[in-house]
């Protein structure tokens, strides 16, 4: 998220073959790029099945401290406050479609997203 790109998708579950689908997309979408995915610890993140096929570095933070993950700084920023914030959806497809968008518009703004997501001391660390 240095340069502000982002890569998202919306998923039926939160499991380790989404996982391995998320991290396929991110490797079909970025062939030749240098990705550092930062990951929170939970047990889909530490799969021993999770295939990683592109150049990357994998950086775990304690599931105990999301301060420090810059993306849920993202999803508090941009989707919890903005997007989703006092919103009552019809239904699941609603809510779906309306996520949707929202994080295709996340997607674009790459200056947001580097504002809030490229702290220099993880930039500085990650260059060393």
């Amino acid at each position: 998220m240095s340069d502000g790109v982002l890569d998202t998708l919306i998923l039926p579950h939160v499991n380790s073959e989404c996982m391995q689908l998320f991290l396929d997309e991110v490797a079909a979408r970025r062939p030749k790029d240098r990705i550092v995915m930062i990951l929170d610890g939970t047990g889909l993140h530490r799969s021993s099945t999770l295939i990683i096929r592109f150049c990357s570095l994998l950086v775990s933070f304690p599931s105990y401290a999301p301060e420090l993950n810059p993306f849920e700084h993202l999803w508090e920023e941009l989707l919890r406050e903005k997007a989703l914030g006092n919103v009552l959806f019809d239904s699941i497809d609603a809510l779906e479609e309306h996520l949707e968008v929202s994080l295709k518009a996340m997607e674009l703004n790459t200056q947001k997203v580097r504002s809030i997501a490229a702290w220099p001391w993880i930039i500085s660390a990650l260059l060393k």
